[in-house]
């Protein structure tokens, strides 16, 4: 850690923080501080309380500064100082805010609500002495950031995930974004590329393939034997995810592996229309649904697990894959965006066409029916992990591009 990095006081923020799905946001400010830097974490809303799973989450809920629900007299006193401070430079937020919003009175409602919300955060980063502000995600909370950052004169850099936000880069002006931005972080070469469809291709080199990670020692790779049974879903139950394909895969093989039992770990809109789903297919006695689970939870389910399954239709790079690769277990997952950058077909897991049941169900069998390939696949799982997708040496990478882009410079952009 150098002294530059130790003296980095920086604000992260998103949306909803923290969610029991966004487990990755919470392991990187939890290394960027075992880093020495100082991550004050803010968020526009708290999540619903049935996303607080866990110590992490609601340690991290404790020490989050929320701008909603919303104090009058708070967003007035901030945009108050703030005008007072700097009218030009206030005034000139409120012009690049009404600039870059989509068109429509409805946009221009909800761009007047951004610009209210970023007073606020610009307020908060001058009282806490915060030089420095990083968004994960490049839709709404984004917005927020990047007028905050003209308010008040800081800068600000973002995560880039996808694919959402790429169905409507206009909307979200992912191009303005990517200009302002010190930096931009994408989470893979998939969604670099992306990017580079959107953003100016002058600003094609702060782009930097940061990976979300996990920490692989806090996970003990599984020993698999015999014929399995035991399959694993983690995650939000909503039609993006694909849950009905991988259900109508369950079905048949429960043919060859009538005690086949599919554990679902989330919730979501979806979760009622699953279990009528289930009913159906006959297959009610071979899913259990378990709803949100805690970071150590999911681990305790990984180590009573055959395989990994997915069927997602869109998908940055799932951090439930890294935890199962990292638990030694063996995946199944769809054929999309930044996933075959961690999933290697042979090799780790294997890799089906979206919304291929027939498919899906060949592999699951192929994997549940043999322990050695079971053991090889997952190993090279873990090591995968290990070498590409570890947390902190993510978080290093991370530390190391933030400093050099707050002192002016641009790093290589690291590639395969």
């Amino acid at each position: 850690m150098t002294n530059t990095q130790a003296n980095l006081r920086i604000a992260y923020m998103t949306g909803e923080y923290p969610r029991a799905t966004d487990t990755f946001i919470q392991r990187e400010v939890a290394a960027l501080r075992t880093r020495g830097i100082h991550v004050q974490t803010l968020s526009i809303r708290k999540p619903h309380n049935k996303e607080n799973v866990g110590p992490e989450t609601q340690a991290e809920r404790d020490r989050t500064f929320y701008v909603f629900p919303p104090k009058p007299v708070q967003i007035l006193g901030s945009h108050l100082k703030l005008f007072a401070s700097s009218p030009v430079r206030y005034l000139k937020a409120m012009k690049t805010a009404m600039c870059v919003r989509a068109p429509g009175l409805k946009s221009l409602v909800w761009q007047m609500a951004y610009f209210m919300e970023a007073g606020v955060i610009a307020r908060k980063m001058q009282l806490e002495n915060l030089s420095h502000l990083h968004n994960h995600f490049s839709n709404s909370s984004c917005s927020v950031a990047m007028i905050a950052a003209e308010m008040a004169n800081f800068t600000f850099s973002f995560t880039m995930h996808g694919p959402m936000e790429f169905f409507e880069p206009k909307y979200w002006r992912i191009d303005e974004k990517i200009r302002r931005a010190t930096f931009v972080a994408c989470i893979s070469h998939f969604c670099r590329s992306q990017a580079m469809i959107f953003g100016p291709q002058d600003k094609w080199p702060k782009m930097h393939i940061i990976h979300c990670g996990v920490d692989p020692a806090l996970f003990t790779p599984v020993t698999h034997t015999g014929v399995g049974k035991r399959l694993l879903f983690v995650g939000r139950l909503a039609g993006v995810k694909g849950m009905p394909v991988l259900l109508d895969a369950l079905a048949k093989l429960k043919a060859d592996h009538p005690d086949v039992l599919l554990t679902v770990a989330g919730d979501g809109p979806d979760r009622q229309r699953l279990t009528e789903q289930c009913r159906r297919l006959g297959i009610e006695a071979n899913v259990k649904f378990l709803g949100y689970q805690s970071q150590q939870q999911v681990r305790e389910l990984l180590y009573q697990t055959d395989v990994f399954v997915m069927a997602s239709f869109a998908e940055g790079v799932p951090v439930v894959l890294m935890e199962a690769l990292a638990a030694g277990v063996p995946v199944v997952a769809t054929q999309i965006a930044g996933i075959p950058e961690l999933v290697e077909p042979g090799i780790n897991g294997y890799l089906v066409p979206p919304g291929d049941a027939d498919a899906l169900a060949e592999r699951v069998n192929a994997l549940l029916k043999d322990a050695s390939l079971r053991q090889q696949l997952g190993t090279a799982g873990r090591t995968k992990v290990e070498a590409e997708f570890n947390i902190y040496s993510e978080a290093a990478r991370l530390t190391e591009v933030m400093t050099a882009a707050l002192a002016g410079k641009v790093l290589a952009v690291r590639l395969p």
